[in-house]
């Protein structure tokens, strides 16, 4: 109980012109005891430091379940069982009225889910064709882009879909390559000569690599890659810190913590971009934002230092930087109005 001073008037008084104020003592009551104040700290108290205490565990632990579970790795590399509720088999129900759905199958038990979108001057013609009709398209002079999305994708333009989407198999760096190496073949069985130009973006930068390699080594080169938003394996350890990754320092300080990253990836994903690139002799555009945020521009720049010291040519080798402050970050290039013009200079270079 609060004890409060209550002044009083007495308006008899008052009229008399004489004004009296007495002290009351009134009793305010608080609907709850101060212990119970006191004991809803304590309980927030408890909850903070139990669930600070979780994280903690989580944080050590979590490199010893991925070891246990490398499948886990797998999916947050690729994710490439999101799609989103999306029929990826009708792209006519997403306003893409000139592409069409096809599926292929690289090897027994995998089956491709393709899109195939004609170039700007041919939507009109494609309304409503047939796939024959798309089949014969690529081979009307036009060049012919095989992009490589990276991970959360499905399908994209101008040929695309390798064991993510509505495709069979599991992906891994082998599977890929395969796919993609099926898919450049299946192209060029068609296209008449046309230009055949990887276009790899993000984690599809490492299979256009691997791709162009392999085929170069067959003596089959692809005409030219187009790496966009490409990612390069650091050299740990300094390398590795530079990465926008919460775990990296923790991964690579703690003693003996090595062990349970070792050969957890060898059969999944090798990210070898920056030794890909010391063999390829392949023209080669990169486009990357400055304010990327999963890849720094510094691997931009690591890329093309390798390439221009392999190539030894401008011509070549080109980069072009986008100015962070438009914001593209990772996955925003396409909004550049400028990207069609950089695409059309590229191309023309390969022919002149």
């Amino acid at each position: 109980q609060i004890p409060a001073v209550k002044k009083t008037v007495n308006h008899a008084m008052v009229s008399r012109g004489i004004v009296s104020i007495k002290p009351h003592v009134s009793k305010i009551y608080w609907p709850y005891p101060v212990s119970f104040i006191f004991f809803f700290r304590s309980r927030l108290w408890v909850w903070i430091t139990k669930g600070l205490l979780a994280l903690g565990i989580l944080y050590a632990t979590l490199p010893f379940i991925l070891r246990l579970f490398p499948g886990i790795v797998q999916h947050l590399v690729y994710k490439h069982a999101i799609t989103y509720f999306v029929d990826l088999s009708r792209p006519y129900d997403l306003a893409l009225n000139h592409t069409v759905n096809m599926y292929l199958s690289s090897e027994e038990g995998v089956t491709l889910g393709v899109w195939h979108t004609v170039p700007e001057h041919k939507w009109k013609e494609a309304q409503g064709k047939s796939l024959d009709w798309y089949e014969k398209s690529l081979g009307d002079g036009s060049p012919v882009f095989i992009y490589l999305h990276g991970n959360r994708g499905s399908r994209w333009e101008n040929f695309y879909g390798t064991r993510f989407g509505d495709s069979t198999g599991e992906p891994t760096e082998a599977g890929l390559t395969t796919d993609a190496l099926y898919l450049y073949h299946w192209v060029r069985a068609r296209s008449k000569g046309s230009l055949v130009i990887f276009w790899g973006h993000s984690l599809g930068t490492f299979v256009s690599t691997n791709t162009a390699v392999i085929l170069q080594e067959q003596g089959n080169p692809v005409d030219a890659v187009i790496l966009e938003g490409a990612l390069v394996k650091p050299d740990l350890p300094d390398d590795q810190l530079k990465l926008p990754n919460p775990f990296t320092w923790y991964c690579w300080r703690f003693p003996y913590i090595q062990y349970f990253f070792k050969d957890l990836t060898k059969n999944t994903f090798s990210f070898n971009n920056h030794a890909n690139l010391k063999k390829m002799r392949t023209p080669l555009l990169i486009l990357h934002s400055k304010d990327d945020h999963l890849a720094p521009f510094w691997m931009a720049e690591k890329i093309y230092s390798i390439a221009k010291n392999v190539l030894n040519s401008d011509k070549l080798v080109k980069m072009v930087p986008f100015d962070g402050s438009h914001g593209y970050l990772h996955n925003g290039l396409y909004r550049d109005p400028g990207l069609p013009g950089i695409i059309r200079e590229f191309v023309q270079s390969l022919t002149a």
